[in-house]
């Protein structure tokens, strides 16, 4: 806390990952969102060297502009976070060796997308220095990043999910023909630990699944291929409260034009070719059902915070579980803010109900 109370926040985003400008979007959503009358609020960015520079904490500097995405910009300074768990303050390490106070920071809002952040990365060296934080811990950010992982926790937990073959680093497609001609087309071809529809293609001729892997492996030289679902898209948001794990109402994305699927391009620049229904209609036992698996998937992986599960909803009301997503996009207009506003808890509270749940989280083993 600071001389009038108020505690720090450090708002963590970029990253070395493919998804670097997507974080520094949803960072410009949350640092817009965050009281500053309740918080004090720092900024540390992460290039996509992986050095950690500090940045400004203003919200316009890290918007969408022009259908461009922001990226945070080398610094020949460094963010030097606690050498201890005693220690609060973290320090910059200046381009002469001078040595700075940055802030003494009471809880961090890690908004890094995919690997080297959302993967258990960044969990881990907050958790050696005992720093709070939003989101899940070490175990539920990894199984959640790894789709292969993920999934044998979701199976484990008797939830549904798609069928799929797994390509390690460096296996040939051939040796598994059989198997991946077993899934039937389409299929879609995924880096299995890749996040924001980057490097996901679908096949529906499997003359096109080499290109497809290609495109794959420049994300994750890992690589899953999955059975398509036919369905309707839905997701719902999950908070964990004092009073227990909540779902959000479900929404559901539509796309539209030259867009077969939810991709990378319809997130983020082709806004008109998306449209985004929040809550979207159900069947009143489907939608249940959609709450529960949500509720289950989360408790399954061991999440903490927040995630966002995906689902299809096949045409006889059969709910598959597509994935989860412990650190979703966070953007104003992102689903997983959405479906809580329309549940009534608007973008600035939700904010706030997750910084004040991570200042209230212990610390060490949990």
């Amino acid at each position: 806390m600071d001389g009038a109370g108020k505690p720090t926040v450090a708002v963590v985003f970029g990253g070395r990952s493919s998804e670097h400008g997507v974080s520094c979007a949803t960072a410009g959503g949350v640092l817009g969102a965050i009281d500053r009358t309740r918080w004090n609020v720092v900024a540390v960015g992460i290039t996509d060297q992986g050095r950690w520079v500090p940045v400004s904490a203003a919200a316009e500097q890290w918007l969408l502009r022009d259908g461009a995405l922001p990226h945070v910009a080398h610094d020949e300074r460094t963010v030097l976070p606690p050498r201890d768990a005693a220690e609060r303050t973290w320090r910059v390490l200046g381009a002469d060796g001078s040595v700075e106070p940055l802030a003494d920071v009471d809880v961090v809002f890690p908004l890094l997308h995919g690997p080297f952040g959302e993967d258990g990365t960044i969990q881990g060296a907050l958790e050696l220095v005992d720093v709070r934080y939003v989101g899940a811990g070490v175990l539920a950010s990894a199984i959640g990043m790894d789709k292969q992982y993920m999934k044998t926790a979701l199976r484990g937990a008797g939830l549904p999910v798609t069928p799929d073959v797994v390509l390690q680093p460096g296996e040939s497609a051939d040796a598994r023909r059989a198997e991946l001609e077993g899934l039937g087309l389409p299929v879609f071809v995924k880096p299995a630990r890749a996040g924001s529809s980057m490097g996901i293609t679908k096949v529906t001729d499997w003359s096109a699944l080499d290109t497809a892997l290609a495109a794959a492996v420049k994300h994750d030289p890992k690589v899953l291929i999955e059975r398509a679902v036919v369905g309707r898209e839905i997701e719902t948001a999950v908070l964990s409260t004092p009073d227990g794990i909540v779902a959000s109402p479900a929404g559901e994305i539509v796309t539209r034009g030259d867009h077969d699927f939810y991709d990378f391009d319809a997130k983020y620049f082709d806004e008109a070719a998306v449209d985004l229904r929040c809550p979207t209609e159900l069947p009143d036992d489907v939608a249940t059902v959609v709450s529960d698996i949500a509720v289950r998937a989360f408790r399954a992986v061991g999440a903490e915070s927040l995630a966002r599960v995906d689902v299809f909803v096949g045409e006889d009301g059969t709910v598959t579980v597509n994935e989860i997503n412990t650190m979703p996009g966070f953007t104003s207009t992102s689903m997983y803010p959405r479906m809580w506003a329309a549940a009534g808890l608007a973008y600035p509270a939700l904010v706030e109900a997750l910084l004040q749940g991570a200042l209230a989280r212990s610390t060490g083993l949990r």
